[in-house]
């Protein structure tokens, strides 16, 4: 998520200075387990040949520093940081985002390719370290080819151009009568040609020219932007190469798990450590130092228990006897928590937007509907939990993790441990599934503190226990909703209250409040066309590390809102469909400032990226029609309807269910159309609206974490259920809207609609309203028939 865009925590300038410490690591080329022993051998930069086989030459220092295209929209283009071509004609293209699943790698890849007019089979990934000269590395916000689009277009532009112009003092023609083409460039007056690879060592002596002496290619040349090629990472990952956080090793490597307080900022007592030291293979244990406000990136604290392996770093964790002190957090209770939450969502609230007078026009109405709705926490449970390997050497840290952001690990490790950021190296691996929870790297900081501390590299293990317990939730949220109808069954007036603890509780003690940036993914930014309209937010106190997943607060929000959406629509006797489509209204551009919000667009300028009603029920009429909505459908059988803007994408996503007579539903199809402006791999936008939906699919049947005494219940798949094959939709159609508009998020926009549509389609089947999530629970397998209409 925009966690800095959005104001939840401030921004660090810190790094602005640092220099780089080492190359960085090319994870796609090396075995799993022989990446380590080869990390840190390759080059960055504009490389270029004329040197002994197999080495790069480098644009000097001087050249890149008078680069003139470190300021172009996006941050540095200069071909220097992004590309290098090897004597033997290997282009390789520096990935400065986390490759986590969502295909960052091949879709970086074809934006650089296509403008440098590389032959795709000549090109190979590098993943970039930690550094600030590469801007923004966080790999989350769905952003990653938004906020690089521009920039990697024109630094392979820019290198395209340096090598047409060495090709034309080679032959003693004008520039324009070179055109760069799959990896050679071609001499157009008699058809001669030079590869990349003769033309580098000439090309590294230019100037980088200017971005208006640039030509960038039109879209109907584009020979990869767009196009659906095949990931360069899924291949690898079948053959077992490339490297995850788990699978890093180091020479004299140790290993550790650490048992933590139950509670946050909860402290270690009385440690009897002395059954833990008898475990075969058991080396010693190390307390790490307590918890203290705020959470922030920090670790949590406890006692480490080092091993020759894993396996007996557990058992002999098992055998720790740890006295754990009640913290401030003690007394936390979900059920007692809820109550109060949802006690102040009928109570007056803090004012995000408005428009006309609300409580008026619902305080004089003969005709009002009132709905409230929960969402509990939601861990982010990945595939891979999380994992980390530090080592010190004279002084200087060295990490592999699986993080989403390195410079942030960077700059934390260097404030938390008081070292130099200069002297800090992060390796991003491969990152076995993430959804937020792996931008916060405490468990990096576990593994720091430990090897500093038993001098030895080590490796820090997270088990799905520890995954579960000890996690940056998602945030639970009440809402509560209340709206008029006139005669004609139109809505005139709409509220909407929102109560959660924020994020910002993780950085600033005593924070509880929701931020404007929160309250604009899905609140602030509605775009129903009411007179009036009213948001509003109200106070809760945090008591479990908050943080951000997937689509962050706009899964609450979004149930919530087309929930409500689709009761109005049941109140006025209108097919849901029909009824959203007359809220969101005509054709038109929405400004929630120009209401009193403090909106900011997921950090898109909103010229560029407009609240455009028109594409909203673009994708909510194309949802409907893959549906064939209307049709008549057999008894148990519904469909039901949501559509959202998020991530300044467009997503609608319709679902049919069947609910036998004993409650049993299943999922026989899902229809889901978005737009997301211009598209790099149509083939990984829809693999992305799949696993977004799905996740959200999973967390709105079973996802829930509580918590009792100040501890989470759930600590592993039993009772954290996730959607099962069998359970998963049997038919799943995607439709990627044309566009010619900016690039926006595709990694999180599938997951917000799909809550709201799967209730919308039950209440549909069943006339059973589901306002509270999960709908089944971990242990559920039936939905529950009866009368109520608030479950």
């Amino acid at each position: 998520m925009l966690i800095r865009d959005l104001g939840i925590i401030p921004a660090d300038d810190s790094l602005a200075s640092a220099a780089p410490t080492a190359p960085p690591i090319e994870i796609g080329n090396f075995s799993r387990r022989g990446f380590m022993a080869t990390s840190g051998i390759l080059v960055i930069g504009l490389s270029l040949a004329g040197c002994a086989p197999g080495e790069e030459a480098r644009l000097d220092d001087a050249a890149v520093a008078e680069s003139p295209l470190t300021g172009v929209k996006g941050g540095d283009a200069t071909p220097a940081l992004w590309i290098s071509i090897t004597d033997t004609g290997i282009v390789k293209v520096t990935c400065h985002r986390s490759e986590m699943g969502q295909q960052v790698w091949t879709s970086m890849a074809q934006i650089v390719a296509d403008e440098l007019e590389a032959d795709w089979d000549d090109v190979e990934i590098v993943q970039a370290l930690g550094h600030p000269k590469y801007g923004d590395q966080n790999t989350d916000g769905s952003r990653s080819v938004r906020f690089n689009f521009h920039r990697l277009r024109v630094a392979g532009a820019a290198m395209r151009t340096m090598l047409e112009q060495a090709a034309a003092e080679r032959w003693d023609v004008y520039p324009a009568q070179c055109k760069a083409q799959q990896s050679r460039v071609i001499n157009t007056v008699n058809n001669d040609s030079l590869a990349f690879a003769d033309l580098a060592e000439g090309a590294s002596k230019l100037a980088v020219p200017a971005e208006t002496d640039i030509r960038l290619k039109a879209r109907d040349e584009w020979r990869y932007i767009g196009k659906p090629i095949a990931s360069v990472t899924v291949p690898r990952i079948v053959k077992g190469d490339g490297a995850y956080g788990m699978d890093v090793e180091r020479p004299g490597m140790v290993y550790a798990v650490v048992a933590r307080p139950p509670q946050v900022f909860g402290k270690t007592g009385v440690v009897n450590d002395v059954a833990t030291l008898a475990v075969p293979g058991v080396l010693r244990t190390v307390r790490l130092p307590n918890a203290m406000p705020p959470a922030a990136f920090n670790s949590l604290g406890g006692v480490a228990v080092v091993a020759s392996d894993t396996w007996a770093a557990i058992q002999g964790r098992n055998a720790l006897d740890v006295e754990w002190l009640d913290g401030p957090n003690a007394d936390h209770d979900s059920d007692v928590y809820r109550a109060a939450m949802e006690d102040t969502a009928r109570q007056p609230g803090k004012v995000q937007r408005n428009r006309g007078d609300a409580i008026a026009a619902l305080a004089s109405a003969e005709q009002t509907l009132v709905a409230e709705y929960y969402a509990p926490h939601l861990a982010h449970a990945p595939m891979e939990p999380p994992s980390a390997t530090a080592e010190w050497k004279d002084g200087k840290l060295e990490c592999w993790a699986c993080v989403q952001d390195p410079q942030t690990t960077r700059s934390t490790l260097a404030a938390v441990l008081s070292v130099e950021a200069d002297d800090i190296t992060v390796h991003a691996t491969w990152l076995g599934g993430a959804f937020g929870r792996k931008s916060k790297p405490d468990f990096v900081v576990e593994a720091a503190r430990i090897s500093r501390e038993i001098g030895k590299p080590v490796k820090v293990i997270w088990t799905r226990e520890d995954d579960l317990q000890h996690d940056y939730y998602h945030s639970v949220s009440a809402q509560r909703f209340e709206g008029v109808l006139d005669e004609n069954g139109k809505c005139t007036a709409y509220l909407h209250r929102s109560v959660f603890p924020t994020i910002s509780s993780t950085f600033v003690p005593g924070a509880d409040n929701p931020s404007a940036g929160e309250m604009g993914l899905g609140a602030t930014d509605t775009p129903f066309d009411v007179p009036n309209l009213r948001i509003e937010s109200g106070k809760a106190p945090a008591h479990l590390r908050i943080g951000w997943l997937r689509s962050v607060s706009n899964i609450y929000h979004v149930f919530g809102v087309q929930s409500f959406a689709a009761e109005l629509a049941h109140a006025a006797g209108r097919d849901q469909k029909d009824y959203l489509l007359d809220l969101i209204g005509g054709p038109r551009l929405i400004d929630p400032n120009a209401e009193g919000a403090d909106y900011d667009n997921y950090g898109g300028d909103l010229e560029e990226y407009p609240i455009d009603t028109a594409r909203l029920a673009q994708v909510t009429k194309r949802a409907a029609a893959m549906a064939n909505w209307g049709r008549v459908l057999p008894d148990g059988h519904g469909l039901g309807i949501a559509v959202h803007r998020s991530f300044l994408s467009y997503v609608a996503t319709a679902i049919e269910v069947v609910v036998d007579a004993e409650g049993n539903l299943t999922i026989p199809g899902v229809w889901l159309a978005v737009d997301a402006g211009t598209v790099v791999n149509p083939k990984h936008v829809k693999a992305q609206m799949e696993g977004g939906t799905l996740y959200g699919l999973s967390n709105a049947l079973y996802g829930e974490i509580s918590a009792k005494k100040g501890a989470v219940v759930q600590s592993n798949f039993p009772n954290w259920r996730v959607m099962r094959m069998a359970e998963a939709p049997r038919s799943f159609e995607v439709e990627i809207v044309e566009s010619t508009a900016s690039p926006a998020g595709v990694g999180e926009p599938g997951t917000p609609p799909a809550a709201p549509a799967l209730a919308n389609a039950i209440f549909a089947a069943t006339g059973k309203r589901y306002r509270s999530l999960p709908i089944l629970g971990p242990n559920g397998r039936r939905l529950s028939l009866d009368d109520s209409q608030d479950s």
